[in-house]
């Protein structure tokens, strides 16, 4: 799906982007997607040789950079880079430094992890494909029954989602256990869901079950943080998550759970909105029957 999308990302969206991918692609043009995210005013005015020279590649890896960046040609991407450039001239605040050091005082740690945690909120909403979104969304209003699959703090995020489900009145159910997922998705058919969320796009334990399911005629989602990993050949749908900057302090798990989270959250809302007249008096009734155990 990568370098296919139909809509150019906006503006807003360019540096999550490069944060996505750059992992993927090739160090060269890791160097074309690291200059224009880090000074979109700068390769604005550059013409394609130039963006080549400044970065010593060739013209054909920035044409093929600007093209996995989601932009039909170089000359999409420049605007982009110009719409960017505008709107960090208009006053919008310097980035932070977010490395948390080993001595930072508590209150810079919170600070910091603030800020990570608000970026990568920002940069997962201004690059998740809402047509897939809708897509996720619809089969899930129709599914006879929902798996998740999630492994270490993906796992987390998958109980997290079917915990949602669960009091909407939808049959869910989230698997950490790589041999219990597998035994159940041998069940799922067509007008089930599958959902697998892995932040590296690599996780076998995730994508095994994954395959599955996509292979019984269910329809398969993907929450990942690589959109271009394995467990997207297996994928009806692909929602892509964006992450903070990794540190010694805050490892993969950390960065990833928050973009996962949103993701999850907004498929939430889309079933309950679709659904709301079952899924209101549902989240009143469990709301109810748990009323008693908050009192004190």
């Amino acid at each position: 799906m990568v370098g296919t999308l139909g809509t150019p990302p906006a503006p807003a969206a360019l540096a999550a982007k490069v944060r996505t991918l750059a992992p993927s692609m090739t160090r060269s043009m890791q160097r074309v997607a690291e200059a224009v995210a880090g000074d979109p005013a700068g390769c604005a005015a550059l013409t394609v040789t130039g963006l080549a020279e400044l970065t010593g590649t060739s013209e054909a890896t920035v044409v093929r950079t600007a093209r996995l960046l989601g932009y039909p040609g170089y000359r999409d991407l420049r605007l982009a880079l110009a719409g960017l450039a505008a709107q960090q001239q208009s006053g919008r605040a310097p980035a932070i430094t977010t490395d948390i050091a080993a001595d930072d005082p508590i209150a810079d740690v919170v600070a910091k992890l603030a800020y990570d945690e608000q970026q990568t909120l920002a940069d997962t909403a201004a690059g998740l494909d809402t047509v897939q979104l809708g897509a996720a969304v619809t089969a899930l209003v129709t599914a006879r029954r929902t798996d998740v699959y999630g492994v270490g703090a993906s796992g987390l995020v998958a109980q997290d989602l079917t915990q949602k489900l669960l009091r909407i009145g939808l049959m869910a159910h989230a698997h950490s256990d790589p041999h219990l997922a597998v035994t159940n998705a041998v069940q799922l058919r067509a007008g089930d869901v599958a959902i697998a969320i892995t932040h590296s796009g690599s996780t076998g334990d995730v994508i095994e079950p994954l395959r599955v399911a996509f292979e019984r005629g269910a329809t398969t989602v993907a929450i990942t943080g690589r959109p271009d990993g394995p467990v997207a050949q297996y994928a009806d749908h692909v929602l892509t998550t964006s992450t903070a900057r990794e540190s010694e302090l805050r490892p993969a798990a950390m960065s990833s759970r928050t973009g996962q989270l949103l993701v999850v959250d907004c498929l939430f809302v889309g079933v309950a909105q679709r659904t709301y007249e079952t899924a209101a008096p549902a989240l009143s009734a469990s709301y109810e029957a748990l009323a008693h155990r908050h009192r004190s």
